[in-house]
């Protein structure tokens, strides 16, 4: 399957997709600067392409940041329903 079509990517893809090496991707993780949190599937540790995609849009802020961020846009989504 492409890289382009996969929702759920592992730590290669993920960095491949963020255009950093696997290393680099595993090091962003573990300082919290990396802010998407992955998901555990099975034994499998994946990250959502979506929100990887819009964390690099919104400028890839360090993790406490960005889930503030995303806090704020479920708040403002429930306000606005």
């Amino acid at each position: 399957m492409e890289l382009t079509t996969k929702l759920l990517l592992s730590a290669v893809d993920a960095a491949k997709l963020i255009s950093v090496g696997r290393s680099h991707f595993y090091a962003l993780h573990s300082s919290g600067r990396l802010g998407p949190m992955p998901i555990r599937l099975g034994r499998r540790i994946l990250w959502k392409r979506n929100e990887l995609e819009s964390w690099v849009a919104a400028g890839c802020p360090a993790r406490a940041q960005w889930l503030k961020m995303i806090e704020a846009n479920k708040t403002e989504k429930l306000r606005d329903s």
